[in-house]
């Protein structure tokens, strides 16, 4: 299906942030991926990578893109918000998440573009740019990932019950005794089970879990054993997360930290906020010191998510500041 742009140009009138263009763009595999384009036609090329992985793009990610300056690509990745078919893990690893990419820039004619993305969206960020960093001009993370099972325990089993004992508890409880020794392990495979009577408590307690992890200031600091059971809809990111995670991202261990010298010349800002309790301020350090050209930018009273007290204006000024580096 072609780009819509006539509607982006009536839209544009009252809304500069409106999609100049959007369609569901074939990619192959019976995936077809919702594709949006921000700003104007000759601006600076860039892309933005939803977190989760299994999330989306919200309409506020346009925004973060000055529209007079970019032309910005969003997109939701293969089972993800619009793309369809909607939750499907079938052929949805890393590398078909980057063939994906390769096949939007080549969409839009872009030689290279900026690349932004936050969480999962910096892991896939990093690991496009590995692949393909002549077609990098370059990136801006935030809340750096590097899709490691070392990363994932340190949160789950050693941030938590460290931060919100009470919490750890609940989602240990939420396991029969005998599935508490490897309890990541077993989360994974009861979300991923196909029985909703083994996935939709397990489902909810990771979401649930993780959002106390995410934000600087949680609402809520333990589950709700009644809500774990109710009926009604689930989640939809613990699904692609579990898929995602027991299977190492679909990379090798340490896959992208040990190529960090493939950044070499590529310039980086990396945004982080100090109480990150999911990626810790070491992460976005430690690559940093194997990335000439990069920079990190941590900002105290902040945590993991984009709406963090002053992440996303800081996510903006990296935007703008790449901007004119490149």
């Amino acid at each position: 299906m072609a780009p819509d742009a006539g509607a982006g140009r009536a839209s544009r009138r009252s809304d500069p942030f409106a999609p100049v263009t959007s369609e569901q763009m074939q990619v192959g595999d019976g995936h077809d991926l919702y594709v949006e384009s921000v700003g104007r036609e000759g601006g600076i090329p860039a892309v933005f990578l939803h977190g989760g992985p299994g999330s989306g793009c919200q309409p506020d990610h346009r925004r973060l893109f000055d529209p007079e300056r970019f032309h910005a690509v969003l997109f939701d990745q293969r089972g993800c918000g619009r793309s369809r078919p909607k939750g499907s893990r079938d052929n949805n690893t890393t590398a078909h998440l980057i063939a994906d990419m390769e096949k939007i820039r080549e969409r839009f004619g872009f030689a290279r573009w900026m690349v932004v993305g936050g969480s999962w969206g910096a892991t896939l960020a990093l690991a496009y740019t590995q692949a393909h960093p002549e077609r990098v001009s370059g990136l801006v993370l935030r809340a750096t990932f590097l899709g490691t099972s070392a990363e994932l325990d340190g949160a789950f089993l050693h941030t938590l019950p460290r931060f919100y004992p009470g919490l750890y508890e609940d989602f240990l409880g939420v396991l029969p005794a005998d599935e508490r020794a490897e309890p990541l392990a077993a989360y994974y495979r009861r979300i991923l089970d196909p029985d909703a009577a083994v996935h939709a408590a397990a489902a909810r307690a990771w979401h649930d879990t993780e959002r106390a992890l995410s934000e600087h200031a949680p609402k809520r600091t333990r589950l709700d054993p009644p809500s774990l059971h109710a009926s009604g809809a689930l989640p939809s990111t613990p699904f692609m997360e579990a898929h995602y995670f027991a299977n190492d991202c679909f990379m090798r261990p340490n896959q992208l930290m040990d190529n960090a010298g493939l950044l070499a010349g590529i310039p980086g800002i990396m945004v982080q906020g100090r109480y990150d309790l999911l990626c810790p301020p070491a992460t976005s350090h430690a690559l940093a010191a194997r990335w000439p050209g990069s920079e990190v930018r941590v900002f105290d009273g902040a945590g993991h998510i984009l709406y963090d007290p002053g992440i996303r204006d800081a996510v903006m000024r990296a935007i703008a500041d790449m901007a004119s580096a490149i």
